[in-house]
């Protein structure tokens, strides 16, 4: 990842808006896509030098006045602004260990598991499952593995049928990803997956250079399973307040909707499936040697 964050984002966010957006007169030929340097710096009232060294990364300090004048000229929505904030060190990084961020708590769990008929699993900000329950694992038994949400839909040779509408899932998965980079940019794991989804796929390289921030809060999802078939299911995601990073995102259908029933299909498949697995390795003879024994 590039050590000019704030800057790259500035100069996304400026390409991506044009005059007639901000209510401003285009002349002349345009050299550059989108607003030109000195119109940002016009709409948010600083000096067209001092945001052209914002860019340039030679400042990367911008008082929250500057950042929030900077948002409103850039049309900026929430998480784009806050993303901002993280950028020019504004706002608090939160520096967490692996260990604590990783390790879902045994009571968190339990209430994953008390919903049989909804899948649910935790992630933290990398998109890595982290814990899974019964359904959410039958959901995702397409993928070899299920471990992580931005591999399976770009690396996964399951991603582009499980979702019906596969560029809409890309797009949102690196914003997801690219609103990680502005709470631990320095983290060795995004470092990675980053390099490798770059690396291995030339969609996610193009979509990461779009700097589109987005958190994960509800949403609909189209999606097409191989046992049960479509399923239109709708989620929301919560923040784990006793670790930082993590978030419970839990999937729902529509009661009495064709895709409750698939749903209630899928988690039948599933156990069964589970059960039979067990009895399989129960039946099997005791061999020499076998610690069981």
């Amino acid at each position: 990842m590039d050590d000019n964050r704030m800057g790259d984002f500035l100069r996304a966010c400026r390409a991506a808006l044009r005059p007639h957006d901000v209510g401003m007169p285009s002349h002349g030929t345009r050299r550059v896509a989108g607003l030109r340097r000195e119109e940002v710096a016009v709409l948010a009232g600083v000096n067209a030098d001092y945001y052209t060294r914002l860019e340039q990364g030679r400042e990367r300090n911008p008082s929250p006045q500057v950042i929030d004048a900077l948002s409103h000229a850039l049309h900026l929505d929430e998480d784009a602004r806050a993303h901002l904030y993280r950028l020019a060190g504004a706002a608090p990084a939160e520096r967490l260990s692996p260990r604590r961020t990783e390790r879902v708590s045994p009571a968190l769990r339990q209430l994953m598991d008390g919903y049989p008929n909804t899948p649910a699993f935790v992630m933290n900000r990398t998109l890595d499952l982290l814990a899974v329950n019964a359904l959410a694992q039958a959901l995702y038994s397409a993928f070899t593995p299920a471990d992580n949400l931005a591999r399976m839909t770009f690396l996964d040779p399951a991603g582009p049928t499980f979702h019906t509408d596969w560029n809409r899932a890309a797009q949102a998965t690196v914003a997801n990803l690219r609103e990680a980079t502005g709470f631990e940019p320095d983290n060795p794991r995004l470092r990675e997956l980053v390099g490798t989804l770059a690396e291995h796929s030339a969609d996610f390289a193009r979509l990461w250079q779009s700097h589109s921030v987005r958190g994960k809060t509800r949403g609909a999802k189209h999606l097409l399973h191989p046992d049960v078939g479509p399923l239109t299911l709708t989620y929301q995601a919560f923040d784990v307040r006793e670790a930082p990073g993590q978030q419970l995102v839990i999937y729902h259908a529509e009661p009495g909707s064709p895709s409750a029933h698939s749903l209630r299909l899928l988690g039948s498949l599933h156990a069964t499936r589970r059960q039979d697995g067990s009895q399989h390795t129960a039946d099997q003879p005791t061999r020499p040697g076998d610690p069981h024994r």
